[in-house]
């Protein structure tokens, strides 16, 4: 039987790695073979890195506008109604790798699109250019600031939304005259690659975009040979905070700059004059969205005394509607929640939860059950801050809500974690909104509404710690340089004095 087969991408062209390795794509739905992908050597890496090096001498100096109509072709390949080749593609292949449910699998192809647009209207000559002003020190002189590429850029991104955060990973590096070298998760090669052909038939130059696939077993080795490559300048990953301590700790070595996403445990604060039917349901959506396998989901809700029981029957209420289950294979309408991308995932899961019991919490919905990858949502209260569950990024649909009398003890508990992604706040009283979300300690609150909403302009960014640092803006993916002109004529050197 023969598995679709997803090559490597170097210099505009689609490669078998150079010693023949492959590995093979699991699906975690029916733990059947779904794919098999080229397993770079290091030969291809530093190919790929020489290929983007070579690429950069040109592509810095491309035009703007340029760069910005690649971009805008290839939304519109993706969104032409003449051809669904790249939605079939897209939702196709990322159902089948990542076990992702048609709300995902769309999203992939949705969020796509307004990526491209969103990101290509971004750029402008005032966001990258830079500013000239008369020198302070030398009279006549000039300084001009100005932004430039840094060079080649290594970037990975995962498997969870595999599209577009291959997208986001690479769009503003490329607008800001950048080439890349991609490495794919090794559970969404397929869904990844797409990349590749969207935007060779966009336009984009050989050598700019190049991609490469792995095994899991030769990760770890081929990612430090490309960070210390001296062609690389900079590093980009989203994943999980532990790959993410490894790949900071590896760039330091070469004191090269990374951008870092990754883990989130966000808080929801619901004060007692929130709107508990509308807050019930953002809860309920962020925690669960994609078998909460998203760094924004909603993970901690810490309530209010006075409106605690009201919100937590209709969390319980909302969530015993929807299940886990595989829904190619089941009409089940209750079935919305696909299976964790791995089997040990979804025993970690579980393994917290029933640490967290035997410490003394609650469980309010689920049954402490897998069935292989597959785990049903869960609610628990009663749980302890310094708890295991409570600290770690569960990666799972697990909702943990806690009871507190006042503001300050909810801002104290919401800042009570490691990570710093993304946070939501819920109260009818916008004054007071503004001023509770300013101490929770989060690079994104959103009030009134989900923990997984983000602006697709500015990214999200972690203030340290488990959810990383930087962000994928302008700024994170140019240099500032500084040229000052000195006038003619004669100069006084202290030196020669």
């Amino acid at each position: 039987m023969s598995f679709p087969f997803t090559s490597l991408y170097i210099n505009g062209a689609h490669l078998p790695s150079s010693n023949s390795e492959t590995f093979k794509v699991i699906s975690p739905s029916t733990h059947q073979v779904v794919g098999v992908s080229a397993s770079a050597s290091s030969e291809d890496c530093q190919n790929a890195i020489i290929a983007a090096s070579n690429a950069f001498r040109t592509w810095e100096r491309t035009l703007l506008s340029e760069r910005r109509n690649i971009f805008l072709r290839a939304a519109e390949l993706l969104q032409s109604p003449n051809s669904r080749k790249y939605k079939d593609e897209i939702e196709r292949a990322v159902r089948e790798e990542t076990g992702a449910m048609p709300v995902m699998t769309n999203y992939n192809w949705v969020a796509s699109i307004g990526l491209l647009r969103d990101l290509a209207s971004l750029g402008n000559v005032g966001e990258l250019g830079g500013l000239s002003f008369p020198s302070e020190r030398i009279s006549g002189g000039t300084v001009v600031v100005e932004r430039r590429a840094m060079g080649v850029i290594f970037a990975s991104a995962p498997w969870n939304s595999p599209v577009n955060l291959t997208l986001r990973a690479i769009l503003i590096p490329i607008l800001c005259g950048n080439t890349i070298v991609f490495r794919s998760s090794e559970q969404s090669p397929r869904s990844q690659a797409i990349i590749c052909d969207l935007f060779e038939e966009a336009g984009l130059p050989s050598g700019v975009f190049n991609f490469i696939s792995t095994s899991r077993e030769n990760a770890p080795r081929l990612t430090a040979e490309i960070i210390a490559n001296p062609l690389v300048r900079k590093i980009n990953f989203t994943g999980s905070d532990r790959v993410g301590r490894a790949i900071a700790i590896e760039a330091a070595n070469h004191l090269k700059p990374c951008v870092l996403e990754l883990g989130g445990k966000a808080p929801v604060v619901v004060l007692h004059d929130a709107n508990i039917t509308e807050a019930a349901k953002a809860i309920v959506h962020g925690a669960l969205l994609h078998s909460g396998q998203i760094c924004m989901s909603t993970e901690r809700v810490i309530i209010q005394r006075k409106v605690y029981e009201s919100l937590r029957d209709e969390i319980c209420e909302l969530v015993r509607t929807i299940k886990a289950g595989d829904s190619q294979t089941t009409a089940d309408t209750k079935v919305r929640l696909g299976p964790l991308f791995s089997e040990s995932s979804a025993q970690n899961v579980l393994d917290l939860l029933h640490e967290a019991q035997e410490a003394g919490a609650n469980i309010l919905a689920g049954d402490l059950k897998r069935e292989k990858a597959f785990i049903q949502p869960h609610v628990m209260t009663d749980v302890k801050s310094g708890s295991r569950i409570w600290k770690q990024e569960t990666f799972g649909p697990v909702i943990i809500l806690t009871a507190v009398d006042s503001v300050e003890e909810a801002v104290e508990l919401a800042n009570a974690s490691d990570y710093s992604l993304t946070a939501a706040l819920w109260t009818s009283n916008l004054y007071a909104a503004k001023d509770v979300a300013s101490r929770i300690h989060s690079g994104y609150v959103n009030i009134n509404g989900s923990t997984i909403h983000s602006e697709s302009a500015y990214g999200l960014v972690g203030l340290g710690g488990s959810s990383g640092y930087g962000r994928f803006s302008i700024n994170d993916f140019t240099d500032m340089r500084v040229v000052v002109t000195h006038p003619p004529g004669p100069t006084s050197y202290p030196l020669f004095n």
